[in-house]
């Protein structure tokens, strides 16, 4: 059984199919789904698709993309989301100083508000990082001294520098569809010696689909693809990666309880 970390179902391009989708997921062995929250005023939307379906959640948060629209975002702005039962999760949250889409202020101001809020709550913050590697490194070296919390590295994507550190930290990451692209021999790198058991598979869907479906929208059912990915290059077998895999999900995100099938 296969744990897909990070799904984004609640958005128009599955408006037409969830059902369907969801089905694949279950008949590909991925039982277990997180939908991820980018925006605070999509958190009623996102955990309305989590309550349908057993054994999925949902997380809160705003995207550092979407951090402009949440200039003023304060730590219980997400602490009052985070008491229902499917909320498992603060985030996605982070830095992303390749595409600025915020303000650079705004994001920290508001990857802030998130940290204190995973903090208050020791629900596991779900990390954005790209092209933002030295501020992350500083930021988590210097709130974890506050006051630890759980975190986890979602899609990762950025430098081993940060890798170490994070790690060091005692973070998690998780690992998409990017596994299989020619292109990313770094990450690939990065991946072959991450703690093994705080390694976890994403699809991030419905972006960043793996070959061979690459190009198409990414859904739940594809996860085996990267969890294959995975294990070639960590040399585990498929059975032994999703067991790692899987028990990583669920040492993190210790507030998701597992309907009985």
């Amino acid at each position: 059984m296969f744990v897909d970390s990070h799904v984004n179902l609640h958005g128009e391009k599955f408006a037409d199919d969830l059902d369907e989708v969801v089905s694949r997921a279950h008949a590909a062995n991925v039982p277990y789904m997180l939908n991820i929250c980018c925006n605070l005023k999509d958190a009623e939307a996102t955990i309305a698709v989590a309550e349908r379906f057993d054994n999925m959640w949902a997380s809160i948060g705003t995207h550092p993309h979407d951090a402009k629209d949440n200039p003023e975002i304060k730590p219980n702005d997400i602490k009052t989301l985070c008491d229902h039962s499917k909320v498992i999760g603060v985030g996605e949250t982070g830095l992303d100083f390749h595409y600025n889409f915020s303000d650079r202020e705004v994001q920290l101001t508001n990857f802030q508000a998130h940290i204190e809020a995973a903090r208050e709550t020791q629900l596991p913050l779900i990390i954005h990082t790209r092209n933002a590697d030295e501020d992350m490194i500083k930021i988590l070296e210097r709130e974890m001294k506050l006051g630890e919390f759980p975190a986890l590295l979602h899609c990762y994507t950025s430098g081993e520098t940060l890798a170490r550190k994070a790690a060091d930290m005692g973070c998690y990451f998780s690992m998409s569809g990017i596994l299989t692209f020619k292109n990313a021999q770094d990450v690939r790198d990065i991946a072959s010696w991450l703690p093994e058991d705080r390694i976890m598979i994403e699809t991030d869907c419905p972006y960043l689909a793996p070959v061979p479906h690459r190009g198409r929208r990414n859904e739940p059912a594809y996860v085996p693809l990267v969890a294959q990915a995975l294990a070639d290059i960590r040399g585990w077998s498929l059975e032994e990666t999703a067991e790692r895999t899987t028990n990583a999900f669920f040492n993190l995100f210790t507030k998701a309880k597992k309907v009985p099938k």
